[in-house]
């Protein structure tokens, strides 16, 4: 699964990475990518990512390139019940392909 992490997220932007199966993660208040340090060359994984729920909560473990390892939580901002089934399907694409194959 594809992710974003971000500081917030606009209405529309949001809605458009769940639409095409991109899961966006927010930093919770207080944390941001400068009180990070991120560069860039950091290696991210982010757990809970086989059973996200609506606005959950998860732990993002962030590899420095010196060897440092910090754990960060997040917010997932798939918001719903229908966007969960979205991310599970790869898109709204995939979700309404697999919905009309069904119903053949």
């Amino acid at each position: 699964m594809r992710a974003v992490i971000a500081e917030s997220f606009e209405r529309i932007h949001r809605s458009n990475l769940v639409g095409m199966g991109v899961a966006p993660f927010e930093f919770l208040p207080g944390t941001t990518r400068k009180t990070l340090g991120l560069k860039g060359d950091e290696r991210i994984t982010i757990r809970g990512l086989t059973d996200l729920r609506p606005r959950m909560e998860t732990v993002a473990t962030i590899a420095y390139a010196d060897g440092r390892v910090e754990e960060v939580p997040l917010r997932c901002r798939v918001d719903t019940a229908v966007e969960v089934e979205y991310m599970e399907n790869g898109g709204v694409l995939h979700t309404v392909l697999r919905n009309l194959a069904r119903a053949a």
